[in-house]
């Protein structure tokens, strides 16, 4: 017997035909209250496929279906005293530009990636220009090509996990993808600054955007009240993919658990948000717990993949009142040499 969880009822014009993993049934009660109840939401004439959501005074969360099977992902506005910040551009379905023209009033526009998943950066041809940390940018430009969006749509062109208008996804065009180095700062206007902090182990270029001002941590897929996956170990091309590890994301995550007191709420990339800043130091234990002995797992299992790839083998390791890290044997470890 197999159940299925209750539709979540909006304005999005998208509408869900087909989920990929089972999804986590706490996160989904988050979303369905959150979605359906939030007196902030709103739905634009110009992209009827983002519901925006006003978590704080200069924060904007973006919340887009995912296209393919994959959990539905958020992107983040932050309004600054002279610009303002997307983190993330989804898949571009809709006119992503224009929302956040509409949202700013037209001030002049940062646009950054957390990483390379394709539900993070597709939508990155809507822009003129986009920074990603240095790690990241091969990745992306693997990613972020002709014919990116195919996999959407089976051999009779019909839409595999979500309903939406074809014409609505973006044509590829080129722009402007701009590497920086780890601790970057994007200054919104007078002492308004972001900070791009390197964050691997979801992806090699992973990072995350530290809002000291606002005091948010905006965490892209290294946090995850679903399944946190952070040790795949990368792909073979990869030429950072030692990176792609629970070692890589330990050694720099101690070092932003030094540095709690700039933030307080973290945004993740997928489902729950505003979590409180001491989850970092709970991640933190649970990777040192693998790291100890990555074999003391508490399940293993066989996973179904919502974007169209092969079936894959994962363990996974609870962390204390929140959700899981998984990884598989050859994501663990920086290997060596």
């Amino acid at each position: 017997m197999e159940g299925c969880m209750w539709p979540i009822k909006t304005g999005n014009k998208a509408k869900r035909l087909l989920w990929g993993p089972p999804q986590n049934q706490i996160s989904w009660a988050f979303m369905k209250e959150l979605r359906e109840r939030d007196k902030t939401q709103k739905i634009y004439d110009c992209d009827p496929y983002v519901e925006v959501y006003e978590f704080e005074e200069n924060l904007y969360g973006l919340f887009a279906n995912n296209c393919d099977g994959m959990g539905d992902v958020w992107m983040y506005l932050i309004i600054g005293p002279e610009k303002a910040m997307l983190i993330d551009t989804a898949y571009g379905l809709g006119d992503t530009k224009a929302l956040v023209d509409e949202i700013t009033g037209g001030m002049p526009l940062v646009v950054v990636n957390t990483h390379s998943g394709p539900d993070h950066c597709l939508g990155n041809v809507r822009f003129d220009k986009v920074y990603c940390h240095e790690y990241c940018e091969w990745s992306i430009k693997n990613k972020c090509k002709p014919h990116a969006w195919d996999y959407l749509f089976d051999e009779n062109g019909n839409n595999i996990w979500l309903d939406f208008d074809r014409r609505d996804l973006p044509e590829y065009r080129d722009y402007q993808l701009i590497p920086v180095k780890n601790h970057h700062i994007f200054n919104l206007g007078g002492d308004y600054d972001v900070e791009l902090v390197w964050m691997p182990g979801h992806d090699s270029g992973h990072a995350m955007f530290l809002d000291r001002k606002g005091r948010h941590l905006i965490a892209g897929d290294d946090v995850c009240s679903d399944v946190i996956g952070c040790g795949g170990g990368g792909r073979p091309e990869d030429p950072y993919r030692k990176y792609a590890t629970l070692e890589a994301y330990r050694n720099e995550l101690e070092k932003l658990c030094e540095r709690l007191d700039e933030f307080d709420y973290i945004y993740p990339g997928h489902f729950i948000v505003k979590l409180e800043n001491h989850l970092m130091v709970d991640i933190l234990n649970t990777l040192n717990a693998i790291l100890e002995n990555p074999q003391d797992y508490d399940y293993k299992q066989e996973e179904v993949s919502g974007n169209g790839g092969a079936k894959k083998v994962r363990m996974f390791k609870y962390i204390p009142g929140f959700s899981t890290i998984a990884y598989n044997e050859q994501g663990v470890y920086i290997p060596k040499g």
